[in-house]
């Protein structure tokens, strides 16, 4: 496993880690009886829900791609 894998990965466990802890804010959230658990739903669940979102689309498209050889019968 090369450095650039492991950095892929890594932001990976993260976007993960931010998904299921904006889950369970927003879980947290459906049980709580106030008016500020629509704030904490919709503001910190969401913002978590959207960097975790944001986080694994930006790791997908701004990673760097493995230099592949090209097939010489390709030519």
């Amino acid at each position: 496993m090369n450095a650039g894998e492991f950095s892929l990965s890594s932001h990976f466990r993260v976007s993960g880690i931010l998904l299921i802890a904006g889950l369970c804010v927003e879980g947290v959230s459906l049980f709580w009886v106030h008016p500020l658990a629509f704030l904490g739903f919709f503001i910190v669940g969401g913002a978590l829900l959207a960097a975790g979102v944001l986080l694994y689309l930006y790791s997908i498209v701004f990673h760097p791609t493995a230099n592949v050889p090209s097939d010489s019968r390709s030519r």
